[in-house]
């Protein structure tokens, strides 16, 4: 898939089968992922893979948004390290950068993904942190529900050139 297209055709999936995902696919995701740009190149990501159906299963319990982890094979939790970052809440950039390279990988695999926020909802980081058993200085900012589509999407019109400015407002 040409990069561009793959920007432009990537969609939220929610829907799954219950094809498995490979070991390679999963590496290839986490591969992406590491291979974002960071500030400084301080790459201040940890991946967390979820594929054990209690855990999954245990995140929608509170999570009120993320009932397709009933369905998905799998999800990766994408946490900063604060002791990595260069300089104070450069690791929630550098964290969504690679989250939205997982999830152009997962397009590119022929996978679906949705990105679950989780930062800057507090009471959510705060189940996250107890369920994973989280350090002190590892904060979760997204996780990311990934399986084999069972959906399919219209690519709606996005560009919208009155948004556009050269040099000035």
């Amino acid at each position: 898939m040409e990069i561009i297209e793959g920007i432009i055709t990537r969609r939220s999936i929610r829907k799954y089968t219950d094809k498995k995902i490979s070991d390679y696919q999963i590496n290839t995701l986490l591969k992406s992922g590491m291979y974002a740009p960071s500030a400084n190149n301080k790459q201040p990501w940890h991946f967390i893979v979820i594929n054990d159906r209690k855990i999954l299963s245990k995140i929608t319990d509170f999570h009120p948004y993320a009932k397709m982890l009933i369905e998905a094979q799998l999800a990766i939790l994408v946490c900063g390290d604060e002791l990595l970052e260069n300089g104070s809440g450069y690791w929630i950039v550098d964290c969504s950068a690679a989250t939205q390279n997982i999830l152009l990988a997962a397009h590119a695999l022929g996978l679906g993904a949705v990105w679950l926020g989780l930062h800057p909802r507090k009471d959510r980081k705060q189940v996250i942190r107890e369920i994973f058993n989280l350090p002190q200085n590892i904060l979760p900012l997204s996780l990311i529900s990934i399986g084999y589509p069972n959906e399919s999407k219209e690519i709606p019109e996005r560009f919208k050139p009155e948004r556009i400015h050269y040099n000035k407002w």
